[in-house]
């Protein structure tokens, strides 16, 4: 590989990584995502709400939170007539390569940042060298912006290779917020897929190691709790409120008091909680974010029912009403050996990698697996791989980055997984 492609990657990279955006506020970076597909000279590309149905996206922010990332998008000059097609927070694009007869391939990337402040020390190498993020409180802390390198980089290698068939990428929004990949599965982009390539970098394995595919991804959701009572003078007449504090600090003992189940790992979390406007109001609301996650789709499932129904009884208890919404979900899919075997094979010829682990257990949750599990549900193959990559500290942390060697490492391996698999019959004839 050329050290002109080398750099193309750090730029491309460091580009993304310098205007991260949270979920369903891709404004900006889903335009530059279509400026650089229109480089490459790839025209077939549906848009914003003409990659999905939006009422099938989950967790979208109000217009009103919407509307400040929309502005900061205009004034940095982005395109207007794009813009248009993002608005309500339609973001993402979903890139079409036709190359003549074979398989359809797909490859699933996600765009979206986080709501963390990145790190200002020398000791960081996005402040040190130039381009940690220039967004306060957002910052791209699990990588997005290696994998929207990837997607756009494999897909050039692509068009110039000697490639027959249909290679769909993905570039999903709100993958942080599991909100972004029902609607991109539900599309009729991801339909009578032959096979489906995800990817994330790092995840603790090192530079130099890929993991050919995940196992045992956790099923989860995302629920929000609203507890309604009745305010009352905390002094003076206490017996006459409905305390809806009360029934949050109920709830929170009594989500981390479901059972554990025999069939598998389960999990529940209370990861943000509010109540009250002060010390002598009893407290008329409150507001209780929470997730469940699962082994199995059936256990997230089961830890889902069992929450809803602590969140109902607590508030009863106390004279109190309880809205449950279940705000994002998304449900477990394991790879395909038999795909898992063509990347494994591919990855130790690649130059850079120093490991192949056929599979390893994830241990997290991922929306790509609405993806992965319409290709499988239709006969298709799919296949989540990890590129890892040398980060100083955890994803979702201030400080973390991305060794930029894993860059080419990821191409490589993506390409050549790309370029085996479309040398195979179609898994559809």
């Amino acid at each position: 590989m050329s050290v002109s492609v080398r750099d193309r990657l750090v730029e491309l990279r460091r580009g993304f990584h310098r205007h991260p955006e949270p979920a369903w506020r891709e404004f900006y970076t889903t335009a530059r995502l279509v400026e650089e597909l229109r480089g490459i000279g790839v025209d077939d590309l549906a848009v914003g709400a003409d990659a999905y149905d939006p009422a099938d996206r989950m967790a979208v922010p109000n217009d009103e939170d919407l509307e400040p990332w929309m502005e900061r998008a205009r004034e940095r000059g982005t395109d207007g007539e794009i813009l248009e097609r993002l608005e309500g927070g339609n973001t993402g694009v979903v890139a079409v390569l036709e190359r003549g007869e074979g398989p359809t391939v797909g490859l699933r990337v996600d765009i979206d940042g986080l709501f963390i402040e990145e790190a200002a020390d020398s000791s960081h190498e996005p402040f040190a060298e130039g381009f940690r993020s220039e967004i306060d409180g957002t910052m791209h802390a699990c990588g997005h912006d290696a994998h929207m390198t990837w997607g756009l980089a494999t897909l050039e290698a692509i068009a110039e290779s000697d490639f027959a068939g249909t290679l769909v990428v993905f570039f999903q929004p709100a993958e942080e917020v599991s909100g972004g990949g029902c609607p991109m599965a539900e599309s009729e982009y991801a339909a009578d897929l032959d096979y489906l390539f995800a990817i994330h970098v790092g995840l603790d394995h090192p530079t130099g190691e890929v993991v050919a595919g995940i196992e045992k991804p956790l099923a989860m959701c995302h629920i929000d709790v609203e507890i309604e009572g009745e305010s009352a003078h905390a002094g003076k007449a206490p017996n006459e409120g409905a305390n809806a504090m009360q029934a949050l600090g109920t709830l929170i003992q009594n989500a981390y008091a479901i059972p554990r189940h025999a069939d598998g790992m389960t999990r529940v979390n209370v990861g943000r909680a509010e109540a009250g406007t002060s010390s002598n109001v009893i407290a008329e609301r409150a507001h209780v974010e929470a997730e469940a996650r699962g082994e199995t789709t059936e256990l997230m499932e089961y830890v889902k029912s069992r929450f809803r129904r602590a969140a109902r009884g607590a508030a009863d208890i106390h004279g109190c009403t309880a809205d449950v919404e279940v705000v994002s979900e998304s449900p477990r899919a394991d790879s395909d050996p038999e795909l898992v075997d063509v990347i494994a094979e591919v990855a130790g010829g690649v130059d850079g990698v120093e490991r192949v682990v056929p599979t390893a257990d994830f241990g997290a949750s991922e929306d790509a697996t609405f993806l992965m599990e319409r290709v499988q549900e239709e006969g298709g193959l799919a296949s989540y791989l990890i590129v890892g990559t040398d980060h100083p500290t955890s994803h979702h942390t201030r400080t973390f980055d991305v060794d930029e060697r894993s860059l080419e490492i990821g191409l490589g391996v993506l390409t050549e997984s790309i370029l085996a698999v479309a040398n195979r019959r179609p898994r559809r004839e």
